[in-house]
């Protein structure tokens, strides 16, 4: 993980689905948004959830989507508090 996201830049949320906790909600997986903000480094909420001593420390971004992408209607947009590992690169068809 590298925390080089910049804001605007096109971000899919992973689709993976962990047997534990996660703070990656569904309704976002697999839905591309755009990064809106870089909200410092904290530790992965996941490993913490799990009891780990030593969780991961990782960039948590705000990412924007517009609703009517995750709902089917909605004119204005959804933020959601993602750690890197929950997202990638998007496309640039998918911007």
């Amino acid at each position: 993980m590298s925390g080089d996201f910049e804001v605007g830049r096109p971000v899919r949320v992973r689709t993976t689905d962990p047997a534990g906790h996660t703070r990656a909600p569904r309704y976002v997986r697999g839905h591309v948004g755009r990064i809106v903000e870089r909200q410092g480094s904290w530790e992965l909420a996941d490993e913490r959830a799990a009891g780990l001593d030593r969780p991961r420390v990782e960039p948590v971004y705000t990412v924007a989507f517009a609703a009517r992408d995750l709902w089917g209607e909605g004119d204005h947009e959804v933020t959601v508090d993602l750690w890197e590992s929950y997202i990638e690169p998007a496309g640039k068809d998918e911007a």
